[in-house]
């Protein structure tokens, strides 16, 4: 299990563990339009929704997973948690979701699986959550660009290698960069990761760079900053 300030998280049945990437998302993706509902794609463990549900005002917060054991596991964190009535989790892939749009979501946020030139490996479920052929970044574009509201935010990381080309198939559908955010593991190494946020306006982006440690464990100002809300030792 992993506890954090207001909430826990079990997940050994889910093939991704909670890492840095998903607290970082969770913690940094944009709620300047107060959004009233939102919708986690990929959920896994459910912790972007758990984050969002402490974070935000939202009343409706929509999760939706395609691998079994993870939303079965993510409904029980939901269901354990203090937001439990407003956390709604699918068992479904995004085009099964997309097919029948119910509503449109002012905040769409997303971890999507990545590792597009790594090799596989004998667990399915863990490549179906790591690799990017499982949910292809055009088809979870799309996907934001159909259910997004006038005035929703799409919000993801991604390798920052990808964010050239991810930004520029979201232009293709009039999303446009709100903010974006180059993570680096330390002041001296390379940027690994992006964040990123869109909307339907286009603007000039906010760009800055966060470094997660000094050292080891010694982390940033601003690092704490963002993370201080849920991780107990922040």
């Amino acid at each position: 299990m992993f506890t954090f300030k207001q909430f826990s998280v079990n997940q050994e049945r889910c093939a991704m563990k909670i890492g840095t990437d998903g607290v970082l998302l969770g913690a940094w993706t944009p709620l300047i339009n107060n959004p009233h509902n939102i919708l986690d794609i990929g959920a896994g463990t459910g912790i972007l929704s758990l984050m969002l549900a402490q974070r935000s005002n939202a009343e409706q917060i929509d999760a939706i997973e395609i691998d079994e054991d993870a939303y079965e596991q993510c409904v029980e964190n939901f269901e354990a948690s203090p937001w439990g009535d407003k956390l709604f989790c699918f068992h479904a892939g995004l085009d099964e979701f997309v097919d029948e749009p119910e509503e449109e979501y002012d905040l769409i946020i997303s971890n999507p699986p990545f590792y597009t030139d790594d090799y596989k490996s004998d667990n399915t479920s863990r490549d179906l959550a790591r690799f990017e052929d499982a949910l292809p970044f055009e088809e979870l574009i799309e996907a934001a660009a159909l259910l997004l509201s006038d005035n929703g935010i799409f919000s993801v990381i991604i390798p920052y290698k990808e964010e050239e080309r991810f930004v520029s198939l979201c232009k293709e559908l009039d999303l446009f960069p709100l903010k974006i955010t180059r993570v680096k593991g330390t002041p001296t190494s390379e940027i690994k990761r992006s964040l990123l946020a869109f909307c339907r306006m286009e603007q000039t982006p906010l760009i800055d760079e966060l470094v997660i440690e000094i050292s080891r464990h010694n982390y940033t100002p601003e690092y704490i900053e963002l993370t201080k809300d849920f991780y107990l030792k922040m």
